[in-house]
């Protein structure tokens, strides 16, 4: 589900993943928890695809089953890369995956807690070079303060502690980190959440140089839509872990075809004060994984909802190009976007 012009670097075929849900003295599996159920997208080489979804939609168990940090239940991950061909991800072995995490790399929301306070710089960025063969000693030293370099840092800082740094340097040191295997992919989970507003733009602008710089791709993973549109080339809507709207991202911010879409993009602030924008409040709550209601699982949260939208779930079709959606009226609706 990627332009066909474009080489997908990453197909995510059908992703599930459920968590068994246990009660009784004798761990009886008594139902099941989809966090992830039949995700499909594709990330094309060198183009950034942003994840975006209330908290509990499967944002992040998307990226961490495409890792193989957690395993999945169902589905492909197909990584095309250079040296390997075509190899799935969920299958892999771990003589295989060990191959894999060469191209593969990921940076984490909170670095605070991704970054071992008793390790120095130097031992931190270096630790992927050491596992995996690459370099040792002075030649290791000498890649890593030309990564740090890279992101921003002085090379005279590697022998200080994470502590010694701020938020926005500590993330730097993870994205250092991520490159030193010199990757294909990047699967970023929330990386500027946690970092002040003008520390965002620093990142932000910082990953995209590298991605000029080095051709990455990026699963970008974030709840901030006004972060998304500015890094993302397409976008993938979650809910209730599964995908109701993909598009490019100017198609799916100036013209949503999901209500769910519609109201997510009704919080994205205007910078122009003297337009008023009404945000679209949604009515309930999420609804549990393990006990999704049936139909469309957006229904009972929609105000455009019928009784077809309660009794048939809506398969994710192609409306035009590029653009797919899960909505019985998608073609019917016209819904409210903001300007890119």
């Amino acid at each position: 589900m990627v332009d066909r012009a474009q080489k997908p670097l990453l197909e995510v075929k059908g992703l599930k993943k459920h968590f068994p849900i246990v009660r009784g003295f004798l761990r009886r599996v008594v139902g099941q928890t989809k966090a992830v159920d039949g995700v499909s997208f594709a990330i094309p080489a060198g183009q950034t695809v942003g994840l975006v979804g209330e908290s509990g939609s499967g944002k992040s168990t998307t990226g961490h089953c495409i890792m193989r940090g957690l395993e999945p239940t169902g589905g492909q991950v197909l990584f095309h890369d250079p040296k390997l061909g075509v190899v799935d991800v969920a299958q892999a072995d771990e003589a295989m995956l060990r191959q894999l995490r060469f191209n593969m790399q990921m940076v984490f929301q909170d670095p605070s807690s991704s970054l071992n306070p008793r390790m120095t710089l130097l031992q931190i960025v270096s630790e992927p070079l050491i596992v995996n063969g690459v370099a040792r000693g002075k030649a290791a030293e000498a890649q890593v303060a030309e990564l740090l370099r890279l992101v921003g840092l002085l090379p005279e800082q590697m022998h200080r502690f994470p502590h010694a740094f701020s938020g926005g340097q500590r993330q730097r040191i993870a994205v250092a980190r991520a490159l030193a295997l010199r990757p294909k992919l990047i699967i970023a989970d929330e990386p500027v959440s946690a970092l002040d507003v003008s520390i965002q733009a620093q990142t932000l602008n910082l990953l995209q140089d590298l991605q000029g710089q080095f051709n990455l791709s990026y699963l970008f993973i974030s709840h901030d839509l006004s972060v998304v549109e500015h890094i993302s080339d397409r976008v993938v809507v979650m809910y209730v872990g599964k995908v109701v709207e993909m598009a490019p991202t100017e198609a799916l911010f100036h013209d949503p075809k999901h209500p769910y879409t519609e109201a997510l993009l009704s919080s994205v602030p205007n910078p122009e004060p003297q337009v008023k924008k009404g945000r679209i409040i949604l009515s309930g709550e999420v609804p549990s994984p393990s006990q999704p209601p049936s139909g469309c699982y957006f229904h009972p949260r929609c105000r455009y909802a019928t009784a077809q939208c309660a009794a048939q779930e809506p398969p994710l079709s192609e409306l035009s190009p590029g653009h797919f959606v899960a909505c019985h009226y998608a073609d019917t609706l016209s819904l409210r976007g903001v300007a890119v």
